[in-house]
């Protein structure tokens, strides 16, 4: 296990391309591995957990030729039975639940000791109520799919989860009549976008969406847009060291733009230009400048679908920020890679930050110059945490080491050349 260490950095300017969505380049790879068709997935990003998806696929009968960040793609839309590996990765191992279930054969779906901690049973469930023969051990993998005849449903979904919403929206496509979904809080919604592209009929209003089964997905290229999660962290290094900071290609899809949302609250020194589209996905180059006089933030539940990832690293903003900022209703941070909650609690106070814990987030004292940093942080395999731990050590007077800090790959390759 590698230990990095971050200096302290006095202005934090940089000019770089956004890491490719994890979230479209998993989807982007399995919708095409199941569709007809021969297709290519460009600008992909190859961490740990989007490389767990595409061997699933292939797997599973896929022909998939990796070249760089180039995937030419000839899908099979009938699986073969096999036992696959999922690695650390939630989407895949939920994703795949869901698009198993109406196939034929069966599978075994397995994670790391990190995902075999994860919960499953929100995708178990609603499989099952369709009909789905999907079974876990106490509602964690491995998963068991036997793949048989579904029907649709109407479900109200229990939490906001992309990865849940997906599931049940892939394993619709193989059921029989139509299916119902309602959201309270409207999660991430790449699924449906991607599905719509490859000439799947989904009708959305609101916070509901219907689809008929016996729908199955044609092949299409993709170029994958940039992952504003990854882009948070080079952005609020430069927004809390005053120095300037631009992303080219960040996705800009409304149901992750929270980040920009809390740049609006609290008077943020930024700007975005160059909107474009890839793929029905809205991008555009970000540019921050500083924080200014910037005030306190309060997040919500009625935010957490659109920011849930850069929780961590706003966490570190918030110190900067001129008095108390508070981020509630956080809940489902406490079942990500780890208790996210807890961990960036514990990151902030080793670098010398006042916090406090509540029922469902955290209350962070602001006001900072600098924090004392001058710790050594363990990442416990968690790639935001470790990723925030090195924006927090680079604007502290001391700086510091991330312990771990190899695990960034899963969704940013490149993020430690940021602060070489």
């Amino acid at each position: 296990m590698s230990e990095i260490r971050i200096d302290p950095i006095k202005k934090f300017s940089r000019t770089l391309l956004c890491a490719p969505d994890k979230s479209i380049t998993h989807r982007a790879l399995m919708f095409n591995a199941a569709a007809r068709g021969k297709s290519e997935v460009r600008g992909m990003l190859c961490g740990e957990d989007c490389l767990s998806t595409l061997e699933c696929m292939r797997k599973l009968g896929a022909q998939i030729e990796l070249n760089g960040d180039r995937a030419s793609i000839t899908g099979n839309p009938e699986f073969a039975s096999a036992n696959l590996y999922a690695g650390n990765s939630g989407t895949t191992m939920r994703l795949l639940g869901g698009l198993l279930a109406a196939k034929r054969g069966e599978w075994v779906i397995s994670g790391d000791d990190s995902l075999s901690r994860r919960p499953m049973k929100r995708i178990i469930t609603p499989i099952e109520l369709m009909g789905g023969k999907i079974t876990g051990t106490d509602g964690h993998a491995p998963l068991t799919v036997k793949g048989g005849r579904l029907h649709g449903i109407d479900y109200d979904m229990p939490v906001a989860s992309a990865q849940v919403k997906s599931a049940v929206i892939l394993a619709a496509l193989g059921a029989e009549g139509e299916t119902r979904i309602r959201e309270k809080e409207i999660s991430r919604d790449h699924t449906e976008i991607m599905l719509e592209s490859m000439g799947v009929n989904i009708f959305r209003s609101g916070g509901e969406i219907r689809l008929c089964g016996g729908q199955v997905p044609q092949a299409v290229s993709v170029l994958v847009a940039g992952d504003i999660s990854s882009a948070a962290f080079p952005l609020v290094c430069g927004l809390i060291t005053g120095g300037e900071v631009t992303v080219r290609n960040v996705g800009l899809n409304p149901t992750r733009t929270g980040l920009i949302e809390v740049f609006d609250r609290i008077g943020a020194d930024y700007e975005i230009t160059d909107i474009n589209a890839a793929c029905g996905e809205k991008t555009g180059t970000v540019t921050v400048r500083g924080l200014g006089q910037a005030k306190p933030y309060k997040i919500d539940k009625s935010m957490m679908p659109r920011l849930v990832d850069e929780i961590p690293v706003l966490a570190v903003l918030a110190c900067f920020l001129r008095g108390e900022s508070e981020i509630s209703g956080a809940e489902e941070l406490r079942v990500k890679e780890s208790d996210r909650i807890a961990r960036t609690l514990e990151l902030l106070r080793s670098v010398g930050a006042t916090a406090e814990e509540t029922e469902s987030g955290m209350i962070i004292s602001g006001g900072n110059a600098r924090l004392r940093g001058g710790c050594a942080f363990d990442a416990q395999g968690d790639h935001r945490m470790a990723m925030s731990a090195a924006v927090a050590l680079a604007a502290s007077e001391k700086g510091g080491s991330v312990i771990g800090g190899e695990c960034a790959a899963v969704s940013y390759p490149d993020f430690w050349r940021l602060f070489s």
